[in-house]
């Protein structure tokens, strides 16, 4: 496995109801993971065509009294959680949760890179005979398929930082004004994403995520009617894919990307 983004984790003020208006919204399919009557704390598995995509947890009191707000956070596969979190110290970036193991699923730790956005790394511990994420075709609904960074660092320094720990490559450079460069970076030859200078209006540096619907105005309204919000969109990207980007009625943000309207 190339080191990409394989799994996302919604942390949420109001698990049930954040996973009514993402089965409603997206689509997905909800089962608690096994573990969680192991170890005392729901986590549900949403799944695309039955195949888990993410991951949903309910913010605890300790986590919101530490700052901590409804959103997705990504997953970056590695081989060795040890050494990665060793070298993204290194490299500028801060190690907020050491290495550490959970049982049947991997070892993990959670990092900001030197631009302060958050990700985990993980060297994931699959079930036995269970195809991984992107075993998906890239265009199945509820699949993500495109990953967007805004930071504070600008696209090159920002692309620098993941192209040292994870090997990223830049595919095209796209000059958008005054706004910067939009770097599309990917590995392999597949285009993973996108980098670009954070804008003044976002707080904070940090990764959104785009998950594949079928037509966007319908997942507009689907997410207008459930309680949800458009920051902005629809809009046509080049090659002809739609996007629209969004926040759920408890306040995380995310990203839905169509190949029509």
């Amino acid at each position: 496995m190339a080191d990409t983004f394989f799994w996302y984790e919604l942390m949420t003020s109001d698990l049930d109801a954040a996973i009514d208006f993402y089965t409603r919204v997206v689509g997905w399919t909800v089962e608690d993971h096994p573990n969680s009557a192991l170890v005392g704390v729901r986590y549900a598995i949403l799944s695309a065509e039955g195949q888990g995509v993410a991951g949903a947890m309910q913010l605890t009191d300790d986590m919101t009294a530490g700052g901590a707000r409804p959103t997705w956070l990504g997953y970056i596969h590695c081989a060795d959680v040890d050494a990665r979190a060793k070298a993204i110290a290194e490299a500028g970036g801060t190690i907020h949760v050491p290495p550490m193991d959970i049982p049947n699923v991997g070892r993990f730790a959670l990092a900001t890179d030197p631009g302060g956005a958050y990700f985990y790394i993980m060297a994931p511990q699959p079930p036995e005979g269970e195809a991984p994420p992107e075993a998906l075709a890239p265009t199945t609904p509820g699949k993500f398929s495109w990953h967007e960074l805004y930071s504070s660092l600008g696209d090159k320094a920002a692309f620098d930082f993941y192209a040292g720990q994870f090997g990223w490559e830049t595919m095209h450079e796209m000059p958008m004004g005054e706004m910067g460069t939009y770097r599309i970076f990917g590995a392999d030859g597949v285009q993973m994403g996108g980098i670009m200078k954070k804008p003044d209006q976002v707080p904070m540096s940090a990764w959104g995520f785009y998950t594949n619907v079928e037509a966007i105005d319908a997942a507009v309204d689907r997410v207008k009617a459930n309680g949800g919000q458009i920051v902005n969109g629809p809009i046509e990207v080049p090659g002809g894919s739609w996007i629209v980007q969004c926040v759920d009625p408890q306040g995380a943000h995310f990203s839905l990307t169509a190949p029509g309207r």
